[in-house]
């Protein structure tokens, strides 16, 4: 079976370059369709082919240059509609993204059977018409995929999909960044941290909670909060939330490639994950994949990993005592954090393997060819 994944703007570099190799070990012709990432390096192909068909001139921009975006915009129009005369290779094409739904849902190649994966149900930041186009987009869809129970939920009930045509598939553990040939170290001035860390890592986008955490860290004693990830809000109040803290807050505000990220997990004693809203994280996975514990909030598909495969502690949303006391007791528990870390390796190497959510992939692909 010949299979197209098409990423665009490279939005999940990690996820299509996994879920492409475990396909491919499967047996399936795959080739990833994307752009050039601005921020790093990207795994290496294992057994597919990678074709950088978008964007050609504004990929080459770094991520902050003047105009990009504007250039970006002109160049989407004619790589999709190029993107029409490459699907016709493809027995099946599976979009990971759709990133300027308005457009898309008319530029959209008439090739069939169409798989789309809906890493956010609806976008969380809605521009003029891009809710009613995701949901013409979605219901012009063969199958959608989404990642948790609860996503298939919302997928049903916001955005009007049929239920035969939705597919629960879990996300994979990111287990290729635990063996990576050049692993960096951490910082200098992180590497001598001797005490307990707690971790909180991605993109910092307010949805994630992070003032609450900050509010919860000033219950916390004994240990140090590093806020790891590209801003993408305003740094300064979060700053003072930590200033007035009594514990040591430490700030990496920028991109942490591939090889730097094993550095942060290893050395973290707890990972937080404090969101407001979310479906499913790549952050979630990337610790799952090295056995840390967790604390997650009770939101979206957070809380079926967490009581389905005992692999985090979870606290309500948006509540900074209870987030505070659930990370106090992990910290002063060994044995806890060890039970939490033995579970998340297990989920990591089971249900939430690649090969595992390949296979169900699969299954899918060939119901509908």
């Amino acid at each position: 079976m010949r299979v197209q994944l098409v990423d665009p703007s490279a939005f999940t570099p990690p996820y299509d370059h996994a879920l492409s190799a475990a396909l491919a070990r499967a047996g399936v012709d795959v080739e990833l369709l994307t752009s050039r990432f601005p921020y790093g390096p990207v795994p290496a192909a294992e057994g597919y082919r990678v074709t950088e068909a978008f964007y050609p001139l504004s990929a080459r921009l770094g991520p902050r240059s003047r105009g990009r975006t504007a250039l970006k915009l002109t160049e989407h129009v004619p790589g999709m509609l190029a993107l029409r005369r490459r699907t016709r290779r493809a027995d099946l094409v599976h979009y990971q993204w759709l990133t300027v739904q308005p457009l898309d849902v008319h530029l959209l190649p008439p090739k069939r059977p169409r798989v789309l994966t809906a890493h956010d149900i609806l976008p969380r930041e809605p521009r003029a018409g891009q809710l009613a186009a995701t949901r013409r987009l979605v219901r012009r869809m063969d199958a959608v995929v989404v990642h948790s129970e609860h996503g298939a939920g919302r997928l049903r009930e916001e955005l009007g999909a049929e239920a035969d045509r939705v597919r629960v598939i879990p996300h994979g553990a990111f287990d290729h960044l635990t063996r990576q040939a050049r692993e960096t170290s951490l910082p200098p001035d992180l590497e001598q941290v001797r005490g307990p860390v707690v971790l909180f890592f991605g993109l910092l986008r307010p949805y994630k909670g992070l003032d609450v955490l900050l509010e919860a860290f000033r219950e916390v004693e004994s240990a140090e909060l590093w806020v790891v990830g590209m801003p993408r809000m305003d740094l300064a109040p979060l700053e003072e939330l930590a200033r007035r803290g009594p514990g040591t807050v430490r700030f990496v505000p920028r991109f942490v490639t591939d090889p730097e990220i094993p550095s942060f997990f290893r050395r973290a004693d707890v990972v937080v994950l404090p969101y407001r809203e979310i479906d499913q994280s790549g952050v979630l996975y990337t610790a799952l994949a090295f056995g840390k514990p967790l604390v997650l909030s009770d939101v979206g598909g957070f809380g079926e990993v967490a009581r389905e495969h005992g692999a985090g502690r979870l606290v309500p949303p948006g509540d900074p005592h209870a987030l505070a006391a659930a990370v106090r007791e992990l910290l002063e528990d060994p044995i806890a954090r060890d039970r939490l870390a033995d579970a998340a390796a297990r989920a990591a190497a089971g249900p939430y393997s690649w090969d595992a959510a390949a296979a169900s992939t699969l299954e899918l692909y060939r119901e509908l060819a």
